[in-house]
């Protein structure tokens, strides 16, 4: 009998007996080796990058201060040396007064700088969000329901209330 043209024969087997199919089994193979390294050195990537900003939340954290208690050293070394003064004999209260305004001055204005405002809101409105009224008053002068004192400021950093301000609040004419 013979063999027709039509009729392709199968190929050969390789050495090891499989043939093509191995060739292509060996390439996805070494394909999925890659993809598996890729995988473990971008995990590794991740990995680092959280342990990195972990340690910047950290230093940030500890050291996020710094700045604002480098404009205090004048303050500490002003109330220093007003002690100081203090202790001398025949110091003026006049003399103290001004030092210790001076210094009042230098330590509002770097809690200013740092974003620290003070609540002072005697003639306003009482607005309960940032006023805690510790007392009424009957007051001829002053409409209802505004501040007539102010027994502590009230403070925020940027936007956030830190302490609402203390004040005696007017009940309006009596």
């Amino acid at each position: 009998m013979m063999q027709s043209d039509d009729t392709q024969a199968a190929p050969a087997p390789d050495a090891d007996g499989f043939g093509p199919a191995n060739d292509e089994l060996e390439q996805a193979l070494a394909r999925m080796a890659e993809l598996e390294a890729q995988i473990v050195r971008e995990r590794a990537e991740a990995e680092n990058q959280r342990k990195r900003w972990v340690r910047e939340f950290e230093q940030a954290r500890k050291y996020g201060a710094d700045r604002l208690l480098g404009e205090l050293f004048p303050v500490i070394d002003s109330l220093e040396q007003g002690l100081k003064a203090a202790e001398v004999p025949g110091a003026g209260i006049d003399a103290l007064k001004q030092g210790i305004e001076m210094t009042l001055r230098m330590l509002q204005k770097a809690a200013e700088s740092s974003g620290l405002h003070a609540i002072d809101p005697v003639g306003q409105a009482f607005n309960p969000e940032v006023h805690q009224a510790v007392g009424m008053q009957p007051h001829a002068s002053v409409p209802a329901d505004q501040v007539i004192s102010v027994l502590q400021k009230g403070y925020r950093l940027h936007e956030r209330l830190l302490r609402p301000a203390m004040v005696l609040v007017s009940q309006g004419a009596g």
